[in-house]
């Protein structure tokens, strides 16, 4: 729409009020502003609007990030509306501005560039390069992003029909596999049953989602195709490969399980050496419970996901690494809901299905869950078992790393899950990422601490003292929060008492006392400091230049 004066002013406070995001961007703008990052700006806040389903961006010029009229001089002297066939000639299908407004707020001059939303399926670049946001910042567009206009015009990989193939290419087994999975998806309801018993497999297959129109699609290939019709996908194989790994991280064994990929899932399983796990997870019993080292509804579910999820136009293959203590599942494509915290919010649905064709297929043969499962149904399942929560990997661009943990990281945080069975899945996250040494936002922290459930100096979190007090274990507590200094400054007196030492062997004394989760230059620093603290304090001196200098108790 194009809006009157005062519709704009309305729709600017409004616009100011909910600060800026994805689609809305404020500069101050004072005098010039690059005509180049102009361009930048409506290729990315055109993208995002598309992926947001929204009507429109802005660009608005004389107004701060923080919402404060300043006012600007950007082309006052003329030129705004020349600015519509500047851009349109370095745009892509020539888009160019909905609308350039100029208008007087709060005594001051706005500029506000309305901007289209990409083209469903095609994104909206500048001088050949497609933009995004990412939080503030302009950032080249992601994969995952590009999927997600794409996906707007209906394009799908495993949707396209492979004209050539036909039954003789698909495995009877799995055929008959997905018959019984459709007709256990439908229900005992008889009169189903009894119309797909006199339906051909063709009808069947067509009705689960897995042929379009009576025709082979390649997600039928992917889930029911015989080992050889590979030959239909231009030399890429799509392939599990599992992969054990001894203690010093060496390849033990491995295995590859091609197409079909439908029947591939159980015999992945079936190499994983699910073996039992004995732990005391709660506090009132003195006997250890004893479990699966996996889940194993979780980690078909991964196996899945992955097979669901998999970008194979980039032709890799899914990774099952097994050691010791946990699993690793390593499949292509960027992942879809872009952090995991996202991911894990209540109500969440993603905004697109990379292979949509072949994940209805999946959801219609019981293989995934669309609806309920994902992503926060692994978590609950471990969390449910008081075991560490799976971790996602995403540091490798178009690629996804999940690790599934089979044995116990931290005794207080299995405790701690065992005696709140209510207990919130972020609040679980939150201290899982403690567990693993990983940094949380000062929020979070603030959070947990003001509910007695992690104590240290940020980012260097532990469990409480409250909580590890309540299961018996003040130890790892001391481990975690180190001595108080007045105490590891008595720990360095009693060190020299046997004479002067050299830094490097009063730390090498010392250095248990301090936090266990600190890093080693960290705790030498803290040293050096005390040190000091104790040389002002007449307690100690020392003699000598750098590294050769020795530190002594000062009447000694």
């Amino acid at each position: 729409m194009i809006y009157s004066d005062t519709e704009l002013k309305q729709k600017i406070h409004e616009l100011v009020r909910a600060s800026e995001s994805e689609v809305v961007e404020f500069k101050e703008a004072n005098n010039a502003f690059s005509f180049k990052d102009i361009g930048r700006y409506f290729s990315a806040l055109g993208n995002e609007a598309c992926i947001r389903g929204k009507s429109e961006a802005w660009l608005i010029f004389g107004i701060t990030d923080k919402g404060e009229f300043k006012g600007t001089d950007y082309r006052r002297n003329g030129g705004l509306q020349s600015l519509k066939k500047e851009l349109a000639n370095g745009t892509n299908e020539r888009l160019t501005f909905l609308e350039i407004y100029e208008l007087t707020m709060e005594k001051c001059r706005i500029v506000a560039f309305q901007i289209p939303p990409a083209i469903p399926g095609i994104p909206t670049t500048w001088n050949g390069a497609a933009w995004a946001r990412e939080h503030e910042s302009l950032v080249p567009l992601p994969v995952n992003k590009f999927d997600l206009i794409r996906s707007q015009s209906g394009m799908d990989w495993s949707k396209e029909i492979v004209q050539e193939a036909t039954m003789d290419d698909l495995d009877p087994e799995a055929v008959s596999y997905a018959r019984m999975m459709f007709s256990r998806r439908l229900g005992e309801r008889k009169p189903a049953n009894e119309i797909l018993s006199g339906l051909s497999d063709i009808d069947v297959l067509n009705k689960a989602g897995l042929f379009f129109k009576g025709k082979i699609t390649r997600a039928a290939l992917l889930l029911l195709g015989k080992q050889e019709s590979s030959f239909y996908f231009d030399g890429f194989t799509p392939r599990i490969t599992w992969t054990l790994y001894s203690t010093d991280n060496t390849v033990k064994a491995y295995e590859h399980f091609d197409m079909p990929l439908l029947l591939a899932v159980d015999k992945v399983y079936s190499k994983i050496r699910n073996e039992k796990y004995r732990y005391i997870a709660g506090q009132q019993t003195l006997f250890p419970e004893e479990v699966q080292a996996y889940d194993e509804d979780l980690v078909k579910e991964v196996i899945n996901n992955c097979i669901a999820h998999s970008d194979y136009r980039r032709r890799g293959k899914i990774n099952v690494e097994e050691f010791d203590d946990r699993l690793v599942f390593i499949n292509e494509g960027a992942f879809i809901p872009e952090t995991i915290e996202q991911a894990l919010e209540p109500g969440y649905k993603p905004p697109y299905y990379r292979n949509a064709f072949l994940c209805r297929a999946m959801v219609s043969m019981y293989m995934i869950d669309t609806n309920s499962m994902g992503i926060p149904g692994i978590y609950e399942i471990q969390k449910k078992r008081s075991f560490p929560l799976p971790s996602y990997d995403l540091d490798v661009p178009n690629r996804v790393r999940v690790t599934i943990y089979g044995k116990v990281l931290n005794k207080n945080y299995t405790k701690l899950l065992h005696s709140n069975r209510d207990m919130d899945l972020r609040t679980a996250f939150l201290l899982d990422q403690i567990q693993k040494q990983r940094t949380i936002t000062k929020e979070d922290y603030k959070m947990l601490k003001k509910n007695g459930l992690a104590d240290g100096r940020y980012p260097h979190l532990f469990v409480s003292y409250r909580v590890a007090e309540a299961f018996g274990d003040k130890a790892a507590y001391v481990r975690n929060k180190g001595l108080d200094e007045k105490v590891v400054k008595e720990l360095i007196a009693e060190a020299l008492k046997h004479g002067p030492l050299r830094r490097l062997d009063i730390f090498e004394a010392v250095k248990h006392a301090f936090p266990e989760v600190w890093t080693k230059d960290k705790k030498y620093k803290k040293l050096s400091n005390l040190l000091q603290d104790m040389r002002q304090e007449g307690i100690i001196d020392v003699s000598g230049n750098g590294v050769y200098s020795k530190w002594c108790l000062k009447d000694a």
